[in-house]
């Protein structure tokens, strides 16, 4: 699995760069603060209802949540599924909101 810094993916979408998001947190923690992308908790990938991505397969889907762990087990199942290039954000939100929402 690879990873990314919240620097480096606030760079590539500073720079307008299309980066296909998927936050895997419950619906609250969305509601409180997001960086965008596609809504697919951790939940439903667990239950293989992944529809809403499976155009992804073989593109880029950087990973999200809280911490930066329930996106890490997404993107090994998402793996597992077939998905061929699934990045998780290192840190997840809190860093990201520590760095940048300041």
């Amino acid at each position: 699995m690879t990873t990314i810094t919240a620097e480096a993916l606030k760079a590539r979408l500073d720079a307008g760069e299309q980066v296909n998001l998927v936050d895997v947190r419950e619906p609250d923690e969305r509601a409180a603060f997001n960086i965008g992308g596609t809504h697919l908790p951790l939940g439903q990938i667990m239950g293989m209802q992944v529809d809403a991505i499976d155009d992804m397969r073989n593109e880029e889907v950087v990973v999200y949540c809280r911490s930066g762990n329930r996106s890490g087990q997404a993107c090994m199942f998402l793996e597992t599924m077939g998905f061929t290039n699934v990045v998780n954000l290192s840190g997840g939100m809190m860093d990201w909101e520590a760095k940048f929402a300041g």
